[in-house]
Protein backbone atom coordinates (compact mmCIF):
# COMPACT_ATOMS: atom_id res chain seq x y z
CA UNK A 1 0.00 0.00 0.00
CA UNK A 2 0.77 3.51 -0.73
CA UNK A 3 1.82 6.40 1.30
CA UNK A 4 -0.94 8.74 1.35
CA UNK A 5 -1.09 11.57 -0.52
CA UNK A 6 0.79 14.68 1.40
CA UNK A 7 -2.04 17.13 1.07
CA UNK A 8 -4.03 14.67 3.11
CA UNK A 9 -1.68 14.70 6.25
CA UNK A 10 -0.74 18.26 5.78
CA UNK A 11 -2.55 21.06 7.56
CA UNK A 12 -3.88 24.04 5.37
CA UNK A 13 -4.25 27.11 7.29
CA UNK A 14 -6.67 29.25 6.63
CA UNK A 15 -5.10 32.12 4.54
CA UNK A 16 -4.55 28.95 1.80
CA UNK A 17 -7.76 27.46 2.33
CA UNK A 18 -9.48 30.60 0.93
CA UNK A 19 -7.07 30.68 -1.97
CA UNK A 20 -8.18 27.49 -2.61
CA UNK A 21 -11.60 27.99 -2.01
CA UNK A 22 -11.48 31.09 -4.47
CA UNK A 23 -9.31 28.85 -7.28
CA UNK A 24 -11.32 25.64 -6.86
CA UNK A 25 -15.07 27.65 -7.34
CA UNK A 26 -16.02 26.01 -10.31
CA UNK A 27 -17.06 29.43 -11.79
CA UNK A 28 -13.85 30.80 -10.91
CA UNK A 29 -12.47 27.46 -12.91
CA UNK A 30 -14.15 28.26 -15.75
CA UNK A 31 -13.21 32.27 -16.10
CA UNK A 32 -9.63 30.87 -15.48
CA UNK A 33 -9.86 28.28 -18.54
CA UNK A 34 -11.78 31.13 -20.78
CA UNK A 35 -9.18 33.68 -19.73
CA UNK A 36 -6.12 31.16 -20.98
CA UNK A 37 -7.36 31.70 -24.47
CA UNK A 38 -7.14 35.29 -24.07
CA UNK A 39 -8.08 38.91 -22.99
CA UNK A 40 -11.49 38.92 -22.55
CA UNK A 41 -14.34 41.81 -21.91
CA UNK A 42 -17.41 40.99 -19.95
CA UNK A 43 -20.33 40.24 -22.13
CA UNK A 44 -17.67 37.67 -23.69
CA UNK A 45 -17.06 35.89 -20.80
CA UNK A 46 -20.72 35.60 -20.04
CA UNK A 47 -21.89 34.63 -23.27
CA UNK A 48 -19.33 31.73 -23.21
CA UNK A 49 -19.29 30.63 -19.67
CA UNK A 50 -22.87 29.08 -19.75
CA UNK A 51 -25.40 29.16 -16.55
CA UNK A 52 -23.39 32.11 -15.05
CA UNK A 53 -25.62 34.87 -13.83
CA UNK A 54 -24.11 38.80 -14.06
CA UNK A 55 -24.07 38.74 -10.50
CA UNK A 56 -22.03 35.94 -10.11
CA UNK A 57 -19.57 36.86 -13.02
CA UNK A 58 -18.94 40.13 -11.41
CA UNK A 59 -18.13 38.46 -8.06
CA UNK A 60 -15.84 35.53 -9.30
CA UNK A 61 -14.11 38.47 -11.22
CA UNK A 62 -13.64 41.09 -8.50
CA UNK A 63 -12.34 37.92 -6.00
CA UNK A 64 -9.71 36.87 -8.92
CA UNK A 65 -8.79 40.56 -8.99
CA UNK A 66 -8.36 40.95 -5.56
CA UNK A 67 -5.98 37.73 -5.54
CA UNK A 68 -3.90 38.98 -7.98
CA UNK A 69 -5.45 36.59 -11.22
CA UNK A 70 -6.97 38.60 -13.04
CA UNK A 71 -6.24 41.83 -14.10
CA UNK A 72 -8.79 44.84 -15.26
CA UNK A 73 -7.96 47.24 -17.58
CA UNK A 74 -10.67 50.38 -18.63
CA UNK A 75 -9.91 51.88 -21.38
CA UNK A 76 -11.43 55.98 -21.59
CA UNK A 77 -13.88 55.54 -24.44
CA UNK A 78 -17.31 56.06 -24.39
CA UNK A 79 -19.12 53.58 -23.63
CA UNK A 80 -16.16 52.70 -21.12
CA UNK A 81 -14.37 49.44 -22.18
CA UNK A 82 -13.42 46.90 -19.83
CA UNK A 83 -11.02 43.94 -20.61
CA UNK A 84 -9.81 41.13 -18.37
CA UNK A 85 -6.53 39.36 -18.60
CA UNK A 86 -4.88 36.87 -16.23
CA UNK A 87 -1.96 37.67 -14.74
CA UNK A 88 1.29 36.15 -14.91
CA UNK A 89 0.40 34.52 -11.48
CA UNK A 90 -2.67 33.50 -12.89
CA UNK A 91 -1.38 31.95 -15.91
CA UNK A 92 0.01 29.62 -13.66
CA UNK A 93 -2.90 28.12 -12.80
CA UNK A 94 -3.94 27.24 -16.65
CA UNK A 95 -1.97 23.30 -16.43
CA UNK A 96 -3.99 22.79 -12.92
CA UNK A 97 -7.35 24.04 -14.15
CA UNK A 98 -7.19 22.61 -17.77
CA UNK A 99 -6.38 19.19 -16.03
CA UNK A 100 -9.59 19.38 -13.71
CA UNK A 101 -11.92 20.97 -15.97
CA UNK A 102 -10.34 17.94 -18.52
CA UNK A 103 -10.60 15.39 -16.09
CA UNK A 104 -14.48 16.25 -15.34
CA UNK A 105 -14.92 16.38 -19.15
CA UNK A 106 -13.74 12.89 -19.88
CA UNK A 107 -15.41 11.41 -16.91
CA UNK A 108 -19.03 12.97 -17.59
CA UNK A 109 -20.61 9.31 -18.86
CA UNK A 110 -18.86 7.27 -15.54
CA UNK A 111 -19.91 9.63 -13.82
CA UNK A 112 -23.40 9.87 -15.24
CA UNK A 113 -23.91 6.39 -14.25
CA UNK A 114 -22.64 6.45 -10.86
CA UNK A 115 -25.15 8.66 -10.22
CA UNK A 116 -28.03 7.10 -11.58
CA UNK A 117 -26.56 3.92 -9.33
CA UNK A 118 -26.24 6.01 -6.36
CA UNK A 119 -30.02 7.53 -6.62
CA UNK A 120 -31.27 4.22 -7.35
CA UNK A 121 -29.79 2.54 -4.49
CA UNK A 122 -30.93 5.27 -2.10
CA UNK A 123 -34.84 5.18 -3.18
CA UNK A 124 -34.65 1.55 -2.34
CA UNK A 125 -33.16 2.50 0.95
CA UNK A 126 -35.87 5.37 1.79
CA UNK A 127 -38.75 2.63 0.51
CA UNK A 128 -37.51 -0.02 2.94
CA UNK A 129 -37.83 2.37 5.65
Amino acid sequence: MGSPHPIANHPVDCRARGILDRVGDKWSLYVIAHLGEGTRRFTELKRNIDGISQRMLTVTLRGLERDGIVTRTIYPVVPPRVEYSLTDMGRTLLDTVGTLVGWAESHLEEIDAARTAYDARTQETEALG
